[in-house]
């Protein structure tokens, strides 16, 4: 087996885990607020909006072997980790609840989980889009 068979492996590898990622994150917040009925807030809505997608881009580019994949996944995880990032800087009080977004309807701080006394639904939305930014990066370095 050559270097390019090898890279590519390592890029479908990584892009299926990406993938794997992604399909977790959407079944998890659609389990959270449609089985649990956790009504989401507007900054969950807004990550909802950028890992949606991220599903159908990553299995396009595992099944054409896409390795531009990157230019079109990057905005979406790099935006969702922004507000992921804010989200949780609310929920731990750092920024000021008076800088919400969610001034009707559900708060940005709810508490609706709190497995092993760390575990939060904002902190699994960061560590998902973190878990993505850090497998886009392995997968810009290998598809080169």
């Amino acid at each position: 087996m050559d270097q390019t068979q090898k890279s590519s492996q390592k890029a479908w590898l990584i892009l299926f885990l990406a993938w794997i990622v992604t399909m977790i994150s959407t079944l998890g917040s659609l389990f959270f607020s449609e089985i649990m009925l956790f009504p989401p807030c507007v900054l969950c809505w807004y990550q909802r909006i950028c890992m949606y997608p991220l599903t159908l881009i990553f299995i396009v580019g595992i099944f054409s072997n896409d390795r531009t994949v990157f230019r079109y996944s990057l905005p979406l995880v790099a935006v969702g980790l922004f507000f992921a990032l804010y989200h949780n800087l609310l929920y731990y009080g750092i920024v000021p609840e008076k800088l919400a977004p969610c001034t009707q309807g559900v708060s940005c701080t709810s508490d609706y989980i709190h497995w092993f006394g760390f575990i939060t639904i904002q902190g699994l939305s960061l560590f998902a889009f973190s878990l993505l930014a850090a497998l886009l990066y392995f997968f810009q370095k290998v598809s080169r």
